[in-house]
Formats: structure tokens, C-alpha cells, sequence
């Protein structure tokens, strides 16, 4: 395993102010964490307040507050503009942009119908697009940020037996978003940058690998025989997030185990 998400206090993320969607559970739950232990004034976000809240009582209990949270349906424009704004003005202002709250449909093509594929749409791209377009403004402002977009393996690879038609098509469109918002973004300060998970183990893949055969053919599938932890994932936002990452932009960060170069 690697580093727990508790232990590294060095603080790379002080005074920075940090958007976090789906804090909920998952990678969201884990960049949360992680960001507010290493310094950062966290803002999150989640269409389930009770999630986002139990969230936000591991971070009070591990003497990391968050700073706020809120029950928000990314889907509408004008609730991601009224977190934003709420954010930005509790904040001072907006350093960061994780964008960790995804949803998908999971079928073959001749079972997703038209409307959970546009669904899955909506939750993987429409989202991201409208909580980049809503902090562009802050970021500006603040002369730049940092926006740690999530693509997957799925960008680059099918699995067979995998019936993620839906979800391929949206974190395709995700990476290929990030690379033309960071070069929107340079001339600001404006940093974008991409993380592609491989399998990770959260509430939304339990049923995934649930599927008979599945957990052990995705394993085969690792160098590294272990699926992945939403801490994993956290690490390398923290990265992408921080100063250390500068002179970093339009890049994706494949944190798989290796399943896309085996």
C-alpha cells in the first residue's frame, strides 16, 4: 500500500483555498482530506449532504477541519455558480478546482439507452465544464489556479468484459477538455492538468466488481497486484495542485497500477 492520506502533516497546501466535488465518498472523500491536512482551506461539495458531512466529521476528528460544505447538484449551472460564489467569498478567493464527482451508466451498447448515455454525459463532462467555467473568473482574478480534472484508464484502453461504452466516450472527453483548458488557462495562470485512475475501490465500483469474474480479471491486468485506494489518487492531486507543480499543465498522471501499459 502507499501513503496513507494521514501521514504526511508537511503543510504543501498552506493558505490555498481548494473546491472539492463529490467529497462525499471516494477520491472526492480523499482529496478532501488530504488537502485540508496539508493545509488548505477545503470548500466541498456533495449531492449527498449526508455523505459530505460524515466527510466532514473524519476531518474535524483528525484535527483537519474542512472549511465548508454544501449539498449542491452539479448538473445546475446555478448551483455550481452559487457554491462558487459562496466559496470564493468565505475563501478570499479560489486557489484550487478538484473535480472528483462522476457518475456513470454501466452497459453494452445494445442496452444503455439514449438517455443513460446522455446521462452519463452529463455527470462525467457537463460537470466539469460548468465547475472550470464558474471558477475561471476567481482564478483569474486571484492571477491563476490549479485544475486537477479526472480521466481514467478507460481514456486509453477498453477491458474486456467491461460494459463501459458511456463511460469511456465521458472520461475521453474529460482529458481532451483539460488539455484545450489549459492552454485557455496559460496566459492567466491558469494550470489544468488530468489524473486517469485505474481501478479504484469506492462505493460506485463495488457493483463493478461485484460482476462474476470481474475483480480478478482487472487484477490479472496490474503490475502491481492490488486495485487502487482513493488515497492513491489524493497523492497525486496534491501534486498537481501545489507549487511543486508549476510549470506542469495539459498533462495526465496515469495512477493504474500499470493495467494501461501491461
Amino acid at each position: 500500500m502507499g501513503l496513507s492520506w494521514q501521514s504526511d502533516t508537511s503543510q504543501r497546501l498552506k493558505d490555498k483555498v481548494a473546491l472539492v466535488t463529490g467529497v462525499g465518498a471516494g477520491i472526492g472523500q480523499g482529496c478532501a482530506l488530504l488537502f485540508a491536512r496539508q493545509g488548505a482551506r477545503v470548500f466541498g461539495c456533495d449531492i449527498n449532504l449526508t455523505a459530505a458531512q460524515a466527510t466532514a466529521d473524519k476531518a474535524v476528528a483528525a484535527g483537519y477541519p474542512l472549511a465548508g460544505i454544501s449539498k449542491r447538484d452539479l448538473s445546475r449551472p446555478q448551483d455550481v455558480q452559487d457554491w462558487v460564489s459562496q466559496a470564493k467569498g468565505e475563501g478570499g478567493g479560489i486557489d484550487i478546482l478538484v473535480n472528483a464527482a462522476a457518475q456513470a451508466v454501466m452497459r453494452w451498447i445494445e442496452d444503455i439507452t439514449f438517455q443513460e448515455f446522455r446521462r452519463t454525459l452529463t455527470m462525467e463532462i457537463e460537470i466539469v465544464f460548468l465547475a472550470c467555467q464558474a471558477v475561471w473568473p476567481a482564478m483569474k482574478e486571484r492571477g491563476g489556479g490549479a485544475i486537477v480534472n479526472f480521466s481514467s484508464a478507460n481514456s486509453h484502453m477498453a477491458l474486456k468484459g467491461s460494459p463501459a461504452v458511456a463511460h469511456c466516450a465521458g472520461k475521453g472527453g474529460v482529458l481532451a477538455m483539460t488539455h484545450q483548458l489549459a492552454m485557455e488557462g496559460a496566459p492567466y495562470g491558469i494550470r489544468a492538468n488530468s489524473i486517469a485512475p485505474g481501478l479504484v475501490v469506492t462505493a460506485s465500483t463495488e457493483p463493478f466488481l461485484a460482476m462474476p469474474g470481474m475483480a480478478e480479471a482487472v487484477r490479472q491486468r496490474h503490475m502491481i497486484p492490488r486495485f487502487g485506494q482513493p488515497e492513491d489518487i489524493a497523492w497525486a492531486a496534491l501534486y498537481l495542485a501545489s507549487d511543486e507543480a508549476s510549470w506542469v499543465t495539459a498533462t495526465e498522471i496515469r495512477v493504474d497500477g500499470g493495467v494501461t501499459h501491461w
